[in-house]
């Protein structure tokens, strides 16, 4: 790949994720201080991002696959976002901050698809050349959590300032992208169904009864990692944690490094427990925060937040790699589509709406009981990884040997990190 174009698609990277990372960590204890807002509030500002991941699909497979070069649609998106982020971060009441962050996740969710495209049609050969150019999002996201830690604006309530920083990433990318290579339309004038954009496709994969077991594992195990994305920044602090969104980066850490063991992991373990270990960690995960403190059990804390690797990199990373085998050359990213369409979208739909009201229920004068809230996820997922166990059977496993799975198969994953 030529330097200059490694270069500008490394900076896109960068701030894509940082412009993320800028806001979302923090969104929750930002409205519990500065809006007064509940956990039902704080959950349905989450939620956003499923709204936006449902509705992604239509802008990328109806728009930028069919009318539009993909590196104009990013900019035109990242400068709207830009504009809405600075308005935002001036709001007052949850009333006007919603309408906001709903409009602005619909904006933002498509660029994740967006930049991948962008990167993948400036590359030979995407398996050796993209992981280079992708490991800078997730330094993006690290910089933006090590930066509100160090400039220390969790503690000084200074919390507003995190989307005025994301206003001016947005923007600055959204600058950038113009001058990014040429990524035209690779399906103009192909007719779509919705079928098409929404990965429907791939709905026989569901008559496999292991896959659909999969399927729902998936979207139920969605449920408590809404809790985790809602309320682990706001419950850090409340515990007293100090620089919690720089701590909570540890969790990105673990992510990258887990990801580079997972090929030696199936080799050893095979699919069913490479999904069952990913799910056993959400539950010791939940466990650990319920009773960690920034005391003496500050140890459990940490642990819980370096659980995260194990945790998305295990179940996410292995399931969409199990999705991909099963799914075959035609069906493979309608296949994906599908996956991520129910976990990200409707799974973490009904999480948010699940969380929200029993933090709520666990709400007390001084902050909330977060023993009680962290044993709810806790069970959902022991309840989950129970089934799982009893009823998994991995069909395709004597077929393709010890995994089930060809190792040279990985595909790009959707990170939410």
């Amino acid at each position: 790949m030529n330097p200059a174009i490694r270069i500008k698609l490394s900076a896109m990277m960068f701030l894509e994720f940082f412009i993320w990372g800028a806001w979302f960590v923090t969104l929750g204890t930002f409205l519990g201080r500065n809006l007064s807002a509940s956990g039902t509030q704080i959950s349905l500002a989450y939620l956003t991002q499923s709204i936006g991941a449902i509705i992604a699909p239509f802008i990328i497979g109806l728009i930028a696959d069919r009318f539009f070069s993909a590196q104009k649609i990013l900019g035109v998106l990242h400068l709207a976002g830009a504009v809405l982020l600075w308005i935002t971060s001036a709001t007052t009441a949850f009333d006007s901050f919603f309408p906001g962050i709903l409009v602005y996740m619909i904006l933002f969710m498509p660029t994740l698809a967006l930049v991948n495209s962008v990167s993948f049609r400036q590359m030979k050969d995407p398996g050796k050349e993209f992981p280079s150019v992708r490991v800078l999002g997730t330094i993006g996201w690290i910089i933006a959590g090590l930066t509100i830690g160090w400039l220390n604006w969790e503690q000084s309530n200074q919390l507003t300032l995190t989307f005025k920083m994301a206003a001016v990433a947005s923007a600055v990318l959204g600058c950038l992208s113009f001058s990014l290579p040429a990524t035209p339309p690779a399906k103009k004038g192909e007719k779509t169904s919705v079928a098409d954009v929404l990965g429907l496709d791939a709905i026989g994969l569901l008559m496999n009864r292991s896959y659909l077991l999969f399927f729902l594992s998936s979207v139920a195990i969605c449920i408590p990692l809404a809790f985790y994305y809602n309320f682990t920044n706001l419950f850090l602090n409340e515990a007293g944690m100090k620089s919690a969104a720089g701590v909570q980066i540890l969790g990105q850490v673990s992510e990258t490094l887990f990801m580079l063991l997972i090929p030696l992991f199936f080799i050893r373990l095979g699919v069913k427990k490479m999904l069952a270990i990913g799910m056993f960690a959400w539950v010791l995960r939940y466990v650990m925060f319920a009773y960690g403190d920034a005391g003496g059990n500050y140890w459990m804390l940490i642990m819980g937040i370096v659980l995260h690797g194990v945790c998305y990199d295990f179940f996410f990373v292995t399931g969409q790699i199990y999705t991909d085998n099963l799914a075959g050359e035609r069906f493979k990213s309608a296949a994906q589509g599908m996956i991520t369409l129910a976990t990200y979208g409707v799974g973490m739909l009904i999480g948010s709406l699940v969380s929200g009201p029993i933090v709520d229920a666990y709400a007390r004068p001084e902050g909330h009981d977060w023993q009680s809230v962290w044993l709810v996820p806790a069970g959902i997922a022991a309840l989950v990884l129970l089934l799982f166990i009893l009823l998994f059977r991995d069909r395709n496993q004597a077929n393709n040997g010890a995994t089930g799975i060809p190792l040279t198969e990985t595909k790009e994953i959707n990170p939410l990190i």
